[in-house]
């Protein structure tokens, strides 16, 4: 189990990126969501945390996109010693999940290193100028407790950005598995 260790700073400017979706040949790129707010979602297909997660994040991302709020999912688990996280099998768990956003996947895992991602969900949610505006937990909801699964942290959050609100003050870290890094490819300082 991880948890979120470095922040980038709230008010901190997104890092730009390009990445291919996984398991096709297009690109999709944070220039596409110029103006609008943008949820970044560090997931992965096999993690308990994201499989205990994600029919409630698919619900949510859904409702949220017609409200405005461009979504996008990165996978940047090494699929070597992780085979279930393959791009190639990421349609099929975006699908079963009910994911309508890109799944990208981040094979040389330097936009994982670019956002300080640590653990899988990681969740980083930015303004429309590309500001940080919340990087916390989904809800207190975890794999072996009885807590029900609502999204409620980012729930408010998204309210929060989308309404043009300050943002919160008081956050909950993400927690999660670790990030699976390829051998020697780990941040030099990674917890």
């Amino acid at each position: 189990m991880a948890m979120t260790a470095k922040d980038l700073p709230v008010g901190g400017a997104m890092p730009a990126f390009c990445l291919p979706h996984g398991g096709r040949s297009e690109q999709w790129c944070s220039t596409q969501a110029l103006g609008k707010p943008l949820l970044v979602l560090f997931i992965c297909n096999h993690c308990p945390y994201v499989l205990h997660i994600s029919k409630r994040l698919g619900e949510l991302t859904t409702l949220w996109q017609q409200q405005g709020l461009k979504v996008v999912g990165i996978n940047a688990n090494d699929p070597v010693t992780y085979p279930d996280d393959a791009p190639e099998k990421m349609p099929a768990e975006a699908q079963r999940a009910g994911y309508h956003f890109p799944y990208l996947f981040d094979a040389d895992q330097q936009v994982a290193k670019a956002f300080n991602a640590v653990c899988t969900p990681d969740i980083f949610l930015f303004d429309g100028a590309g500001k940080l505006f919340y990087h916390g937990q989904f809800d207190d909801s975890r794999p072996k407790n009885a807590l029900p699964v609502t999204g409620a942290d980012l729930a408010a959050a998204v309210a929060g950005v989308m309404a043009g609100a300050e943002p919160p003050m008081k956050v909950l870290p993400c927690m999660g598995c670790s990030i699976k890094w390829r051998p020697g490819n780990a941040p030099e300082d990674w917890v």
